[in-house]
């Protein structure tokens, strides 16, 4: 599309949608890792393990049948979670090493 072609309705429609989505998401991440900081803190506090390793099994296989249940791949499902918890941990091992 060219400076001077008027945008498509329908395609700024979906677009403001996805932008909508995509703030949601990241508000939604912010929140998540400001609890698990507050996790890591607890951690670090009473000498608990960085990471939990049957949890994070026992998340992945829920999230994953969440993923199928609302039609999403649950491989891209598990590696989404999977990031996230990897990002978690070095955030609890940090605090762990900072105590």
């Amino acid at each position: 599309m060219t400076q001077n072609t008027p945008a498509d309705p329908v395609l700024a429609g979906f677009r403001a949608s996805i932008d909508n989505i995509d703030a949601a998401l990241i508000h939604m991440l912010a929140e998540r890792f400001r609890i698990t900081q507050a996790v890591g803190a607890y951690k670090a506090q009473n000498d608990l393990p960085a990471s939990d390793p049957g949890r994070e099994d026992r998340q992945i296989q829920r999230l994953r049948k969440l993923a199928e249940e609302a039609n999403l791949d649950p491989d891209f499902g598990e590696k989404f979670i999977r990031f996230i918890i990897d990002e978690v941990i070095r955030h609890h091992e940090r605090a762990k090493n900072e105590a």
